[in-house]
């Protein structure tokens, strides 16, 4: 600064006197920083490593070696931060302090006028530039250093060693950084303070125990087997030595004199140490028990033939994994029919078990669930068997259980049959002719009514075919073994659940079932769902003839009982009382009661009939046009899906069409004379005439009205017909979802898209039929049919909410709003035909099938091969239910 002595800014710099000192303070904290970083960043990870221990757990040799490193970098460091470090002035802090403030007012201040010195406004000027310097430097305040150190410590050293400093003052100790001078045998120190020891014992870490610092146990003490004992001795070598008998080691023992010990403890026994400040201890082995399994009574199977097998499992530290295998037990076979044949060998089955995710798995229970209907074991004697493993390797059994494999039973006779030959091809290949000939005995008459459609039968004729083929040229292996397997059970499946579109039949088939089932003492859980079923048919049933008595102008208001003399009006709350009470009984245990209670509620559906109205009274309908339309182009893709399939057999089986077809002719002419009158004239009619009436009303365009009578018509003799007719179907199916009525609402939507859907697949079956792919058409006229039903359910839906919404408008144009009074004729209100969910919809048992999702949701978990991001996902949601 100029002019030092001057006498203003000497007051200044007094009135400033404590804000200078703090700046010229920081100034020297900051060279410090600075210059000396790197020697205080080295001394305080060496003070961090002294306090953890970790000179204890490196040799003498790694340990001294980087003793010299780190004092030989301190050491540079040191005089490196010293040539560095410059010891700041008085004026450096004045011009640091002055350079923050607005216009360096103390630099004025010690400034001294140049020129107009004898000038009196010139002074006058200076004097008040001065007196306004002074007010300006009178709020200074001192400057805060800056110890930034960041672009001379861009990988940031300096906080890794304070980190470590951190650690090891919560989790070390300063007592340990003394011990780094004992560790030179023969030292001054240690001479002078005598031979001294020091030792750990560290339990298994699975143990969850802490570990025991061997200078503060007693006499006697115990310790988990396994534990590592670690001695460390101190001073002259030879001066301290160690005997043990807990170890159990008889080889490979180092001299009891060495500096450094470490063995685990095995049994009960003795650890002394001999020598100046020796002691002895008795050590108890604290044994670690083999896990242990047992199988829970419990065990519960659903209606598809999945298994909840509870179980318990307990370890005193925890069991670590385990397995349950299912072996036949042979012995218990009733070896008759097909299951007298040597068997093949198989290996057994083995399911990995489900562990708790959370919490301790010392004594837990879990359930094991898995589905093993497919397996060639099904409903045959096996023996159960757990075995759980620890940490340590050590493995616990359960004791064998013998159960019959559990799995989905058939109540339909025919899918029975193949089921039982499934599990004989299975049994042994040695059986496949007995099992031909069999499928052949079961199925010698099909018009009996044992399939319950074509397809059916077709592909079980199929499936025989390839057999007698795998048969006669000796050609049956493990993976056509395997194959054929897998199509009877398909087979099987669909005899058993079907694929019945209509409505009737679909009930009778489940009345079927649910009798059968009550005969052969089915399961509380298979009664319950064929129970739903039923309930799900009759409404579908119910809801189908209301809808037709509705398009067809039905003046009458009661339904015909047939039998009965006394004409009443039935409502859905009596079915469901009637179904009510078959349910009751079941549950009760009286079955002969619940059968009677079926068979008369069967034989009181069989003899309902609703009264036949004006047939094409409804044609003027758009509604009901478009209903007949998509029922008309439903029946034309079951008429190709079955010539495809008929195409299909007749590549395996040359020649053979021509007989089975007559077969099949007879068995659906013997179940359509049970079909109902009102669905024979419908179908008649539909197919003869409103087709025509429905392209003209919505003006299609020459030439495209006729995909259904040339589906219907035409018979073509390969791929390439049937592909053009698929083509002609799928633009037919485009035309009415065109011309499908103006319907909105969630239903409306729904209806479109699974039309939508269906011409997608029936584009896909012709391209599968151009080339000559029979297989792949044929699944993908299964999906366009699938669709088909579902957009004909959502626009009767559909329809049904707006005939609600506008009276009047879904009927025919010779009926009024109000026609059929409250009631439709069979006694329910006519507001459920729009829709009423809690007359109509099944109520489904919420809480089952929430557990059911949790007990598959516990499988897959417990699956170990699984991609372990789906297994986190799988955690989440069993901590968060």
């Amino acid at each position: 600064m100029a002019q030092s002595d001057n006498t203003t800014f000497n007051k200044v710099i007094r009135r400033l006197k404590r804000p200078l000192m703090l700046t010229w303070a920081g100034l020297i904290a900051e060279r410090l920083v600075r210059a000396f970083w790197p020697l205080w960043s080295v001394v305080i990870a060496v003070c961090a490593a002294l306090m953890l221990g970790l000179h204890d757990l490196a040799p003498v040799e790694i340990v001294w070696t980087l003793a010299i490193v780190s004092g030989l970098a301190a050491l540079g460091f040191a005089v490196h931060g010293a040539r560095r470090f410059a010891w700041p002035s008085r004026d450096e802090a004045i011009r640091r302090m002055d350079g923050v403030l607005p216009g360096h007012p103390l630099a004025t201040i010690a400034d001294r006028q140049a020129i107009g010195g004898g000038d009196t406004g010139s002074q006058a000027l200076w004097r008040a530039h001065i007196a306004r310097m002074e007010a300006r430097a009178a709020g200074a305040k001192a400057v805060d250093p800056d110890l930034r150190l960041s672009r001379r410590d861009p990988f940031g050293l300096r906080y890794v060693a304070l980190l470590a400093l951190v650690v090891a003052v919560l989790f070390g100790s300063a007592w340990r950084a003394g011990t780094v001078s004992q560790m030179a045998p023969g030292s001054g120190a240690a001479l002078a303070s005598g031979p001294t020891w020091e030792g750990w014992i560290e339990p298994p870490a699975y143990t969850d125990l802490p570990s025991l610092y061997l200078n503060d146990q007693d006499g006697a003490f115990s310790a988990p087997e396994g534990s590592l004992v670690t001695l460390r001795f101190y001073g002259e070598v030879g001066a301290l030595s160690m005997t043990e008998t807990v170890s159990g080691r008889t080889e490979d023992i180092p001299p009891a004199t060495d500096i450094e010990q470490s063995f685990e403890i095995a049994q009960d026994g003795t650890l002394r140490i001999d020598g100046p400040g020796g002691e002895e201890w008795t050590i108890t082995a604290l044994p670690d028990a083999p896990p242990e399994a047992s199988i829970s009574e419990g065990l519960e199977v659903t209606f598809d033939g999945q298994m909840s097998q509870p179980f318990a499992a307990s370890d005193d530290h925890g069991v670590a994994g385990g397995t349950a295998t299912f072996e036949l037990a042979l012995d218990e076979v009733d070896r008759r029919h097909g299951l007298t044949a040597e068997p093949d060998a198989r290996e057994p089955i083995v399911l990995d078990l489900p562990l708790p995710i959370t919490g301790d798995r010392a004594d837990f229970t879990e359930t094991l669930i898995e589905n093993l209907s497919e397996h060639p074991w099904a409903h045959l004697p096996v023996r159960l068997t757990l075995n759980v493993r620890d940490e340590r390797d050590q493995a616990g059994q359960s004791e064998p259980m013998v159960m019959d494999l559990p799995a989905r039973r058939f109540f339909d006779p025919m899918a029975a049959s193949v089921i039982e030959q499934r599990r004989d091809l299975l049994w042994a290949k040695s059986n496949a002719r007995r099992v031909s000939q069999m499928l052949r005995a079961v199925s010698h008459n099909p018009e009996d009514g044992l399939f319950k459609s074509e397809t059916a039968y077709l592909k079980l004729r199929v499936i025989l075919r390839r057999l007698e083929t795998f048969i006669d040229h000796d050609s049956l292996t493990d993976e056509t073994q395997d194959e054929l397997a897998q199509a009877l059970w398909d087979l099987a499946v669909l005899l058993e659940d079907g694929d019945i579109g209509d409505a009737l039949e679909r009930m009778r088939a489940a009345q079927e079932r649910l009798s059968e089932a009550m005969r052969n003492g089915a399961s509380e859980e298979e009664i319950a769902r064929l129970m739903q079923e039923l309930r799900d048919a009759t409404q579908d049933y119910l809801r189908q003839k209301s809808q037709m008595a509705q398009r067809e102008g039905d003046q009458t208001d009661e339904p015909d009982w047939g039998q009965s003399e006394n004409m009443q009006t039935l409502t859905d709350q009596d079915l469901q009382d009637m179904m009510d009470r078959i349910q009751e009984l079941m549950e009760q245990g009286r079955f002969a009661e619940a059968q009677q209670a079926l068979e008369e509620f069967q034989q009181m559906m069989e003899n309902l009939r609703v009264t036949e109205g004006q047939q094409g009274q409804g044609g003027d309908n758009p509604g009901q046009q478009a209903m007949e339309g998509l029922a008309e182009t439903l029946r034309d893709q079951q008429g190709l899906s079955d010539e495809a399939f008929r195409d299909l057999q007749e590549q395996f089986n040359p020649g053979a069409q021509a007989g089975e077809s007559q077969g099949n002719e007879g068995r659906s002419g013997g179940q359509g004379q049970g079909q109902q009158h009102s669905q024979q004239g419908q179908g008649q009619q539909q197919g003869q005439g409103q087709q025509q009436g429905q392209g003209q009303q919505q003006g299609q365009q020459p030439g495209q009205g006729q995909g259904n009578q040339s589906a219907e018509g035409q018979q073509g003799n390969g791929a390439g017909a049937l592909s053009e007719r698929q083509e002609a179907l799928r633009r037919e199916l485009e035309r009415q979802r065109q011309g499908l009525p103006n319907v909105g609402g969630e239903a409306g939507e729904d209806a479109r898209e699974a039309l939508d859907r269906a011409g997608r697949a029936m584009e896909g079956a012709e391209e599968a039929l151009r080339g000559d792919d029979l297989p792949e058409a044929i699944d993908r006229q299964a999906e366009a049919m699938d669709a088909l039903r579902d957009g004909m359910r959502s626009l009767g839906e559909a329809l049904a909410e707006n005939s609600q919404s506008q009276p009047g408008q879904g009927l025919a144009q010779s009926q009024t709003p109000g026609q059929f009074g409250e009631q439709d004729p069979l006694g329910r209100s006519q507001r459920g035909l729009a829709g009423d969910q809690g007359e109509f919809t099944a109520r489904e048992d919420v809480y089952r099938r929430a557990g059911e999702l949790l007990d598959e949701i516990r499988r897959r978990s417990g699956d170990t091969a699984r991609p372990e991001v789906e297994l986190d996902y799988l955690r989440r949601l069993l901590d968060r239910f």
